[in-house]
């Protein structure tokens, strides 16, 4: 089996229609959690692929748009602050990738699923893969589009609701977000379900 990439295979089954599925933003303090759904063509080859965590921000930039063009198809999927307070981060995450299933133009015969947990829904067939966005290719190509997605809502939240940081932080735990949240206290986008004990005497 030829490889997509020194590290990563260009599918699991062979003669079968997979989806790579994955999730980007389960850790941030604020925004939604993006899912993506990618099925790549069985030659698909690009060096630069990889886990998106292990590559540039111009590298997975420049990806999404080989990855958007080239595709056979893909679907991106956002859960809201609110929905994943509502439902807990694990299973907003698995509803994002499932919305993002249902999306896709053409319909899978197999499921890749980056982690080690999801749920059954309609006929569709699956398997569970830790550390799959460094295995598979349609896992890391989902991976891509999922955080460029999330990065470039995180940039236009930024500007909607300045002084957290999220141009940079994106979200996350940071220093700087956790005593700007002190500072400006908590916005719409913030989600209430997990945060940082240090927050508790002030917020909670």
């Amino acid at each position: 089996m030829a490889s997509t990439a020194p590290n990563l295979l260009p599918y699991k089954y062979d003669g079968l229609t997979e989806a790579g599925l994955d999730e980007a933003g389960r850790g941030p303090l604020a925004g939604p959690v993006f899912a993506a759904a990618v099925i790549l063509p069985a030659d698909f080859f690009d060096p630069r692929l990889d886990d998106s965590k292990k590559m540039t921000r111009r590298d997975r930039d420049a990806l999404r748009e080989v990855i958007e063009r080239e595709a056979v198809a893909w679907a991106v999927e956002e859960v809201s602050a609110e929905e994943i307070d509502s439902l807990n981060i694990l299973w907003a995450s698995v509803t994002g990738m499932q919305r993002a299933v249902e999306h896709l133009s053409v319909k899978p015969q197999m499921l890749l699923v980056d982690g080690n947990r999801f749920r059954p829904f309609g006929d569709y067939r699956y398997e569970t893969i830790v550390h799959g966005d460094a295995t598979y290719a349609s896992i890391a190509a989902a991976s891509v589009l999922a955080k460029t997605h999330r990065d470039e809502k995180m940039e236009a939240l930024a500007r909607q609701y300045p002084g957290y940081g999220w141009e940079h932080n994106y979200g996350y735990p940071t220093p700087e977000h956790i005593a700007a949240i002190k500072r400006l206290g908590m916005s719409p986008e913030h989600r209430r379900s997990f945060h940082p004990k240090e927050l508790e005497p002030t917020l909670f």
